[in-house]
């Protein structure tokens, strides 16, 4: 008898496990849906149940919706992607501004919509914004880590749309940004490729805080700089930190870039501490003639350095891939 117990209890336990296994979440690959027929409803929720410093890359599949909440990756999950199922359809929408945090001068740094401090992060197929408006600083994606790729996103905003800081290296291709003033700013090694670059105001496009012995600040890349119709004043980038480094190279320039091209924010030593560079550039406003006299136009040799691998890459890899390949 006891035998039949204990093969009863056997079967009980086996089928007990097996239901619930059939009904847990997969830990690396987790879903979301607006709807209820995914793993969460919400972004947050599902990077909440994600594990912590995984053996493996986590991937969270976001079915298209408006998601109005604010995301944040903490450092603590890293090797997570968060891809949507696309760019124009699967948004995350806030609107904190620097006067709705009042939280005194660091106001700014409240605001992202999307905030990113967790190392190898893949940000994919997404709309990330924030719907402020024109009243100061609002951050719609703030990246303060390391080795994050955003790819075929748009990332709209108006003032301080895009914090590309911490000193870690970050990715952009193809992918839309706008904003209106110093919308791109922050002290990263970041590679912009094949992005378009929309000006909404008159205004500054980059306010770079590179760090004084960082070798490349923002690079782009084969970019296209747009503007709204009416917009024909604007500069390519201004020192938000006097050593700041910024270069634009094969990059399609609008007629709304002023013929100076760079503005030193009235710190006469940033003239000799910035990086301000150009290469190969087209379109109306990429005219050098009149460019700011501390600026730089790149030789053909010099602005071969101006590669991914070499701006972003792993200087020790030779044949292996490098980290933005491999997700």
């Amino acid at each position: 008898m006891k035998y039949l117990f204990a093969f009863i209890f056997l079967i009980f336990t086996q089928c007990f496990i097996a239901q619930n296994t059939s009904t847990k979440i997969d830990e690396y690959i987790i879903t979301v849906s607006k709807d209820g027929s995914a793993d969460f409803k919400t972004i947050q929720e599902a990077i909440n149940a994600s594990p912590a410093f995984p053996y493996k890359r986590v991937t969270i599949l976001i079915k298209n919706g408006f998601y109005k909440e604010k995301v944040k990756i903490p450092n603590c999950n890293p090797m997570l992607s968060l891809v949507g199922e696309s760019s124009d359809k699967t948004i995350i929408s806030f609107d904190d501004n620097f006067k709705k945090i009042n939280l005194g001068r660091n106001s700014t740094f409240y605001t992202p919509t999307l905030s990113v401090e967790a190392d190898e992060i893949l940000i994919k197929n997404l709309t990330i914004e924030n719907t402020s408006g024109e009243v100061g600083q609002a951050i719609a994606l703030s990246i303060t880590a390391t080795k994050v790729k955003v790819e075929n996103c748009k990332i709209l905003g108006f003032q301080d749309t895009l914090y590309a800081a911490g000193n870690g290296k970050q990715y952009f291709k193809n992918c839309f940004i706008s904003g209106g003033t110093d919308f791109i700013f922050g002290n990263a090694t970041a590679f912009f490729e094949n992005c378009e670059i929309l000006n909404k105001t008159n205004s500054f496009t980059t306010a770079a805080s590179t760090s004084e012995n960082a070798e490349f600040g923002f690079v782009f890349s084969n970019c296209k700089i747009l503007a709204e119709n009416g917009i024909d004043k604007v500069f390519l980038g201004r020192p938000w930190r006097i050593f700041a480094k910024t270069v634009y190279l094969n990059c399609d320039l609008g007629k709304q870039i002023l013929s100076e091209g760079w503005n030193n924010w009235n710190k006469p030593d940033a003239e000799k501490a910035s990086f301000y560079a150009e290469y190969n550039n087209k379109g109306a406003g990429s005219k050098i003639d009149k460019r700011a006299n501390w600026s730089h136009q790149l030789t053909k040799i010099e602005a071969e350095k101006y590669t991914l691998k070499n701006v972003l890459g792993d200087i020790k890899l030779t044949n292996s891939k490098q980290w933005y390949e491999n997700f």
